[in-house]
């Protein structure tokens, strides 16, 4: 991963914006909107192919999206993304914790490797962002994480427990840090109902995917989610938009 690039300097009233899970579904819909919005996008993913065909499309719309390759689960390598930002622009304003798959399944499936999948992904992935983030918000005095949960995170349904639990997990630690950081340092958790995406597709168990696509045919748009995230970032540096719940109106 580059790092030894020669440091631009965003408009003061412009952000570094890091975004994971930036390849697909509500991390690209997020990292387009700001990009759009003028801010200096950081997008991370594995699919560093897509990555690119997002940069360049944000490029013929006058935005900036840079893309890194990035697996959230390993924890150098996000170290190594925040770096990256900090060394190219000089500071990072915000994080968005977005990466994460959702391969449901029965407990009694015992599909152990995805259980442990999605806790790599969805919980480590998460800390590993604020171990790498959190010093660098402390040393410049600000800086506002994001946390992508789920409505998950709200409530348990067959097939379910371990994706919720997941998604409770990401909701409880962005809390903590809420509650634990200095004033200057914002932190809002966004939980999205049904949004098309690309989530449903590592659903193995044939029952889950089935039902999951009842489930999904009330979906809204990831970018009703970017707007979310751009909301709670234009809000001035006094006010902390702690969490936001959007879903579709059919979804109860």
């Amino acid at each position: 991963m580059p790092t030894n690039q020669s440091a631009e300097h965003a408009p003061a009233d412009r952000k570094v914006v890091l975004v994971t899970g930036a390849s697909s579904g509500i991390g690209e819909a997020i990292a387009v909107r700001l990009a759009d919005q003028g801010h200096q996008v950081v997008a991370g993913a594995r699919r560093t192919g897509r990555l690119r065909e997002l940069a360049e499309r944000a490029a013929r719309s006058g935005g900036s999206v840079h893309p890194v390759r990035l697996d959230v689960t390993d924890r150098a390598d996000v170290d190594s993304f925040v770096r990256f930002a900090k060394d190219r622009f000089g500071r990072v304003d915000v994080l968005v914790n977005n990466a994460g798959i959702m391969p449901l399944s029965r407990l009694d499936s015992l599909l152990v490797e995805e259980w442990d999948r999605m806790i790599d992904v969805n919980i480590r992935g998460l800390l590993y962002g604020i171990a790498a983030a959190l010093p660098r918000f402390a040393a410049q005095g600000s800086g506002h994480i994001v946390t992508i949960a789920s409505i998950g995170a709200h409530q348990v349904v067959p097939t379910s427990a371990v994706y919720s639990g997941t998604k409770y997990a990401a909701w409880a630690i962005t809390e903590g840090l809420r509650q634990e950081s200095d004033p200057a340092i914002r932190v809002t958790t966004i939980s999205p109902g049904v949004v098309t995406s690309e989530l449903a597709d590592s659903i193995t168990e044939q029952g889950a995917a089935e039902a999951m696509r009842t489930y999904r045919a009330s979906a809204i748009e990831p970018r009703a989610i970017a707007e979310a995230v751009c909301y709670a970032l234009d809000q001035p540096s006094d006010v902390d938009v702690n969490e936001i719940v959007v879903r579709p109106a059919r979804q109860r």
